[in-house]
This record gives structure tokens, sequence and C-alpha cells, in this order.
């Protein structure tokens, strides 16, 4: 069985569950964690709870992962390197990424002045694109697999 990167884990499932109850709770009603979790197994396509958790896997597959060769883009500046940190946010949806760059990255827009970066840290998705934009529209960093 494979999975995508968009494919859902049963720990996320669970935690939709957790939070469905924390807002029906808010409005005053109850709901159980059995019903949360059927009711959260419904939404993504499953006939149920057990229907789901026998499709999914336990925890998503990190696109990266610490010692991983990558290159892409830095404030427009391409660059080759190493990932030296990687950490899942909450979100479940996005990394923040610590790369050390194998030569150094002038981030000045103006070559009479340089502003070298050898190791830089960035948030990203799971398709290594920031959310963080540049005054021109690009992204702050667009990363890939080496």
């Amino acid at each position: 069985m494979s999975f995508s990167l968009d494919t859902p884990s049963a720990q996320t499932l669970k935690s939709e569950a957790k939070a469905l109850r924390a807002e029906r709770e808010r409005a005053g009603e109850t709901l159980s964690h059995g019903a949360a979790l059927e009711q959260v197994a419904r939404t993504h396509g499953y006939r149920d709870w057990n229907t789901a958790r026998a499709a999914l896997p336990d925890r998503v597959a990190s696109p990266w992962q610490v010692g991983q060769r990558v290159k892409g883009l830095y404030l427009d500046q391409p660059f080759a390197g190493m990932l030296i940190g990687v950490q899942l946010l909450g979100n479940m949806q996005s990394y923040t990424v610590t790369i050390q760059f194998d030569k150094p990255v002038n981030v000045t827009p103006t070559f009479m002045f340089a502003a070298l970066r050898h190791r830089v840290v960035s948030t990203v998705d799971v398709h290594g694109i920031s959310s963080a934009m540049r005054g021109n529209g690009n992204p702050q960093m667009i990363l890939r697999r080496a």
C-alpha cells in the first residue's frame, strides 16, 4: 500500500476528532470521542472509523529528513546544501527546516555589498514552498530534493 504526502494519518484524524469535541463542547453540546471519530472518518470519505483506521498509516511520512541533500532558491538565490534540522509544525502541514549551505548565499539584492548566509531556518510546506513572500511576490524559500 502506498500513501501520498497528502494522505492524512490516523493520528491526524484523532486530532481532528479531539478538536471537533472541543468545538461542540464550547457550543454547549456533548459528543463522545467515538462519535467524533466516526464523524471525522465520514468527512474524509470513509464508511466508519474502523475502515479509516485500517486504511491509514499511523503517522504521516515526512518529505524532509535530517541529513537529506537539498537544493533550491533562497531569496531568489540558488543554493545546494544539507538539512540539519527538521520540525513538523502543529498544523501537520508545514515544517521548520534548518539548512546548512554548501557555499554561502549572498542575501542582498545588490552586489556592491555582500551579506553571506551559511545557514538559514525557514518554514516550508510539504512541497517545499514557504508561505512567506518577498516584496516581488516570490516565495522566500523554494526547497527541492537534490
